[in-house]
């Protein structure tokens, strides 16, 4: 045992030395090393957050027309108001103001099926799509929307929701949608996912019977889809979006709380109710 209490690494039977490899960062006691660039020399003031992001996943850098639609879908996602994930922090943050680290992570474990994770339900959905569809993929869009209808209609007989359609508040046309479908457009990345998505939001109406907006989670899913990150990740860029809106939203909790009132609103307001009577067993109450 080290004097520290924990073992120390042993080598290999062979007597070779231990070996982690890694494509990401390494450090000497002079240098350090990030995707195979030095980090001071090569990287810091000339490689942009949202560019090195992209880099760290995808393990290739991104050219500027894919950092640009990256770019747009971080900003799409930061912030979208007191959503549950801000609350969570701004709450945690009143319960707990010396964990910052707390209330961010309060924020970001709400990223869920509901909330930010729509950008990965809806990447991967239509990356499923468009991955069983035989043969080459639609050139028109007569042809995506036959694609999408046959898609639509299988998952509204498995009863299941098209991940994407809908928003709590943008009941008619979600802003940021076109928006996102222009940029991808203008740098020549409005792949397979957006045209497949664009599609869907053409013709669900005729298998849901009424009409949904195309929401923004959705539309970034289907962006980073054709950017060609993996589906499987695609939640996490999410949260990196979501974690500077969620800072700013503590950093505000501290100028112009609003946390305490929150609290105090529901606390204050709290009524009881008696348990329902539960059925007694093998008859009724």
């Amino acid at each position: 045992m080290s004097p520290a209490g924990q073992s120390r690494p042993t080598t290999p039977a062979d007597g070779a030395p231990l070996s982690f490899p890694t494509s990401l960062g390494t450090s000497t006691a002079d240098e350090i090393r990030l995707l195979g660039q030095d980090l001071t020399a090569d990287l810091m003031g000339k490689v942009g957050f949202g560019e090195l992001a992209f880099w760290l996943v995808g393990m290739r850098r991104p050219t500027p027309s894919e950092t640009r639609v990256f770019e747009a879908v971080l900003v799409a996602l930061a912030d979208h108001g007191f959503t549950p994930t801000a609350i969570a922090a701004r709450l945690t943050y009143l319960s707990a103001p010396d964990s910052l680290q707390g209330a961010l992570a309060a924020g970001l474990l709400g990223g869920g099926s509901r909330f930010l994770g729509v950008t990965e339900d809806c990447g991967t959905y239509l990356h499923e799509v468009v991955e069983r569809h035989d043969g080459a993929l639609p050139e028109d869009d007569a042809g995506w929307d036959a694609l999408a209808l046959r898609a639509v209609t299988e998952t509204r007989a498995a009863r299941r929701f098209v991940p994407g359609l809908g928003h709590p508040v943008h009941k008619v046309r979600d802003p940021r949608t076109p928006v996102l479908i222009g940029i991808a457009e203008e740098e020549g990345l409005r792949g397979p996912h957006l045209r497949l998505f664009e599609a869907i939001g053409r013709v669900h109406e005729q298998v849901l019977g009424r009409r949904l907006p195309l929401n923004g989670a959705g539309v970034c899913g289907a962006a980073l889809a054709d950017l060609g990150l993996p589906v499987e990740l695609l939640r996490g860029f999410a949260l990196l979006a979501r974690a500077a809106g969620l800072l700013g939203q503590i950093a505000e909790e501290r100028r112009r709380p609003i946390g305490m009132d929150a609290y105090l609103a529901v606390d204050r307001n709290a009524v009881y109710v008696a348990p329902q009577e539960e059925p007694a067993p093998g008859g009724t109450a």
